[in-house]
């Protein structure tokens, strides 16, 4: 578990970028770090958060070497990074382990192997303390969510495993207990969402665009009741799905989507690549968020979307 700081404003702030989809430094890659470092300049984030497909695999030459170029833009501006698995990482020629070696030979990187959860590596917590106090005022909590389903009755994507569920309780057992026996504010980043995407979209209002179908796994383990359980998490994000960049609320959490940041990748027409940026406060009970473009423009108020 390791520890990060409010700032000397009470603030702390987080970049999410996710789907870079690096390559082998295509000119599309260029672009990519162009408009990473462009919205860490802009931002100045205390922490930069890969939600997966952080490289593109199977197109990689050395799946290694692209992933230090991917991530190359927060090392140069000395900014403290975390990344889950997505996907298309480890799909091909690496295996998590060797990634997970390779992103903790940075000088930033927080990322941790954690334990073995079934065929899961990298779920983490990140404890953001107080700088007055040095105790913790909030946590994040980083999971693997997996990739394509093995099991023989069910196809498309991996869910979180029970496994997983029971070490994430465990975690907000723990920091809910050491903080006087409240919960603790928290988020949750992962790649993959999970169905209650598709259910908060139809039955509450929510704020964004939905250009694609939301590609979660069939089988839904129950992580979200978990959240709802333990009270600590009230945000959730995620990416996978490029043209998703929507947020919405359920049951007191909110669940949202990164805005794609990569190029190498596919996309729509007249929807920029960017990053969503989240903004924590310390002893406020939530927590604020927007979507930085490509060009700088920053969007803070995004359409609604009425139930359907």
């Amino acid at each position: 578990m390791r520890d990060l700081f409010f700032g000397d404003n009470g603030t702390f702030t987080i970049v999410q970028f996710t789907d870079l989809h690096w390559q082998n430094g295509e000119p599309e890659d260029l672009r990519t770090y162009s408009l990473m470092k462009d919205i860490l300049q802009k931002e100045s984030p205390d922490l930069v958060v890969f939600t997966g497909d952080v490289i593109y695999s199977n197109d990689c030459n050395n799946p290694s070497d692209s992933y230090r170029n991917a991530v190359k833009a927060a090392e140069e501006l000395h900014i403290p990074w975390a990344a889950v698995f997505g996907n298309h990482d480890t799909e091909s020629k690496c295996t998590k382990e060797q990634l997970i070696a390779v992103q903790q030979e940075h000088k930033y990187c927080l990322t941790e192997t954690g334990p073995v959860l079934d065929n899961r590596l990298g779920n983490y917590t990140i404890r953001v303390n107080s700088r007055k106090s040095n105790t913790p005022r909030a946590a994040l909590y980083m999971l693997d969510s997996g990739g394509f389903s093995n099991h023989s009755q069910v196809g498309g994507y991996e869910w979180i495993t029970h496994n997983q569920i029971g070490w994430y309780k465990e975690q907000s057992k723990l920091l809910t207990e050491n903080n006087g026996g409240a919960p603790l504010l928290s988020l949750a980043f992962l790649h993959i969402p999970f169905p209650e995407y598709k259910q908060v979209w139809d039955e509450q209002t929510c704020y964004g665009h939905k250009y694609e179908g939301i590609c979660c796994p069939e089988v839904n383990s129950g992580l979200f009741s978990a959240f709802v359980e333990m009270e600590d998490v009230k945000g959730v994000f995620v990416g996978h799905d490029h043209i998703n960049d929507f947020l919405g609320n359920l049951h007191g959490i909110s669940l949202c989507y990164g805005r794609a940041t990569g190029y190498n990748t596919y996309g729509k027409e007249g929807f920029p690549r960017g990053a969503r940026v989240i903004r924590l406060e310390e002893g406020k009970p939530n927590f604020e968020s927007w979507i930085t473009l490509d060009d700088g423009t920053t969007i803070s108020s995004q359409q609604e979307h009425a139930p359907e």
